[in-house]
């Protein structure tokens, strides 16, 4: 994922809250919670925005946790069985569950950063075998029963579940399947002639 200024995908993934603990108190900055305190003492944990952890967490006035979407508990279903996890669930519909994990696999030390590289790489090694095949699936079946040419027609349940990086590379396949069936029959078709 780009952290670009402008990219889209980097301003919704650090925008996502993570849960982090003071290490420090801190004098001033307790309306950051939203609550009524003045201060924020040491052992206080509030979900901070993303964008914010970092500049904190090498101040060393934060220690930075592991959010849900990489927990021990989504560990332990991708590791069960990739394919039934739903990653938009993970960080709402339109965000990128591997950018923002690439992106907390870069914040966190070790070994919580290794975990989350791991589960990162074998979900999606995992995910993508089937990927391919609906995406292969669906693009077939797109042009063989006459859609109106829209890449993307088929399979919207199946893509409810993908996390955006996911969605766009569901996209791509889909159209170079339906790209290669028409390349496929127009070259029979001249080849008959």
């Amino acid at each position: 994922m780009d952290t670009d200024y402008y990219s889209i995908d980097s301003i919704l993934a650090e925008n996502h809250k993570i849960p982090c603990k003071f290490e420090i108190d801190v004098q001033g900055l307790g309306y950051i919670d939203g609550g009524n305190e003045k201060d924020i003492k040491a052992g206080t944990k509030m979900l901070l925005p993303y964008w914010l952890a970092p500049t904190l967490s090498l101040q060393d006035w934060v220690d930075v946790e592991i959010p849900q979407p990489f927990s021990a508990k989504v560990r332990r279903a991708l590791a069960a069985d990739a394919r039934s996890v739903k990653l938009s669930n993970l960080v709402g519909g339109t965000g990128t569950w591997y950018g923002f994990g690439k992106m907390m696999a870069d914040l966190l030390r070790e070994p919580q950063s290794s975990e989350i590289s791991t589960t990162l790489i074998n979900a999606f090694k995992l995910r993508l075998i089937d990927l391919m095949d609906q995406a292969s699936h669906f693009g077939g079946a797109a042009s063989s029963i006459g859609s109106s040419g829209e890449t993307g027609e088929g399979g919207g349940e199946f893509r409810e579940g993908l996390d955006a990086t996911e969605r766009e590379l569901f996209t791509l396949a889909q159209g170079s399947v339906q790209r290669t069936k028409e390349w496929y029959e127009t070259s029979s078709k001249l080849r008959s002639v």
